[in-house]
């Protein structure tokens, strides 16, 4: 019932016109239905004081059932709700944010997903690092490295130094460019925290030319 509310309320305002757009920059990858993010934000606002999704406990079948409709505007609806549940996630809730970066995986939805929901996961229970994260960093998937590398984006101070370290150096031969990048945007991001440590990891070790630049943007 209550997904049902979510999907005719987008069905509602389904634009073919702006879905073409919306669709060739994400390269074509997932169909849209052509809500635009301020009006989609208004959607959500809309179905969560209508249904009060919000106030019940964390729904992990709810962001499943999303994940599977077809258009990626439901997809940002399952992102909009967990971010607005992270208080809630417990720690056995990892697996389920595990197969959300697997499946129907591009930048649009694997980044926020390591930042927040990975992140947020992973600082009340650190011992999902070894346990989970751990095999991400040498996965054959290559979202879940991305995400073994970007979850602690946002730590700052409380950054686990050695283990950002650790993570990038397992990966910094890797000719992706989404790896590259995300090496790049990390040690840029912990570059504000502390840069001496961000300047002598990069003169000391062989990192791509893009992780470079990314890198030593603030330095």
């Amino acid at each position: 019932m209550i997904i049902n509310r979510l999907i005719n309320k987008f069905e509602s305002h389904r634009n073919k016109e702006q879905a073409k757009p919306m669709q060739k920059y994400m390269k074509d990858l997932f169909p849209f239905l052509g809500i635009k993010t301020p009006q989609r934000k208004e959607l959500m606002k809309e179905f969560y004081q209508e249904s009060r999704i919000l106030k019940e406990d964390f729904q992990p079948e709810f962001v499943t059932e999303l994940w599977k409709q077809d258009e990626r505007e439901y997809q940002y609806a399952a992102m909009d709700y967990v971010e607005k549940s992270l208080k809630k996630l417990q720690k056995n809730d990892l697996l389920l944010v595990k197969d959300l970066i697997t499946e129907k995986s591009w930048w649009d939805t694997v980044d926020m997903l390591a930042q927040k929901p990975v992140g947020k996961i992973a600082a009340d229970h650190p011992e999902v690092i070894h346990e989970e994260i751990e095999d991400w960093s040498i996965s054959d998937n290559l979202w879940l490295r991305r995400t073994s590398i970007l979850f602690q984006l946002k730590y700052k101070e409380k950054t686990n130094e050695e283990l950002l370290y650790t993570y990038i150096l397992r990966n910094n031969e890797s000719k992706e460019f989404f790896i590259q990048k995300a090496i790049g945007w990390t040690l840029r991001e912990y570059s504000k925290t502390n840069p001496e440590s961000v300047r002598r990891f990069i003169a000391a070790n062989q990192l791509a030319n893009l992780s470079v630049r990314e890198g030593s943007k603030y330095l």
